[in-house]
């Protein structure tokens, strides 16, 4: 059973799997930064306040003592538009990695390989003829 895991763990396709997943996290990073240091703001600049901190209230809440609203309940609207964006980009830029990847594959695919083994035997069948 080791064996046969150890064989599956080292095909192509999962390792594959697992450099993409590395790579789709530490993206993502970049993606979050650029959403929340670049867009965010400038929508923000239409709403005149920070994107992420636009919210719809339902239920006030009290400020107490050190200036902390307690007991308010609201929908963060704003961050979790911020997160669409975020999944957006990152999807787009996935299909665009990905259609590359496919692209590059059919040009493999596409490219002359040689007779094929049919050819070969044809030729070797002529040749015996003779």
């Amino acid at each position: 059973m080791l064996k046969e895991f150890k064989e599956f763990a080292m095909k192509g396709n999962l390792v594959d799997i697992a450099v993409a997943f590395v790579m789709g996290a530490a993206f993502k990073d970049v993606v979050t930064s650029f959403t929340g240091g670049i867009v965010s703001p400038l929508i923000g600049l239409i709403f005149k306040s920070d994107f992420k901190d636009l919210k719809h209230v339902i239920q006030e809440g009290a400020i107490n003592g050190d200036g902390i609203i307690e007991g308010e309940s609201a929908i963060l609207w704003g961050e979790f538009l911020t997160y669409v964006i975020d999944f957006l980009i990152v999807a787009f830029v996935m299909f665009l990695v990905i259609k590359g990847i496919n692209t590059l594959k059919r040009k493999e695919e596409e490219a002359p390989s040689g007779p094929s083994d049919n050819d070969l035997l044809s030729e070797i069948r002529d040749l015996l003829k003779k």
